[in-house]
């Protein structure tokens, strides 16, 4: 998933890491509420067009980062169901 190698459940991706970052897929809410409480970043991979449901985060521990691919997993689960 953007060149990078990618995490997938239900055949979506979910998550994948950069360099510096793990980019999950959430709710555009959730995206939002993260972003504003500091904690996440836009994913803009085409400069200008950062993409609705996908959130750039730098987790504080491993306890965290579990946390956030859980939350990524079970929302792409969750609408496949749908």
């Amino acid at each position: 998933m953007l060149h990078s190698p990618g995490l997938k459940a239900a055949g979506r991706f979910y998550a994948f890491t950069t360099r510096h970052d793990l980019v999950v897929k959430l709710p555009a809410a959730r995206v939002t509420e993260l972003i504003a409480a500091g904690a996440g970043r836009a994913c803009d991979p085409r400069g200008g067009h950062p993409a609705r449901q996908w959130v750039r985060l730098t987790p504080a521990d491993e306890h965290a980062c579990v946390a956030y691919l859980q939350e990524a997993r079970d929302f792409v689960t969750r609408e496949e169901r749908r």
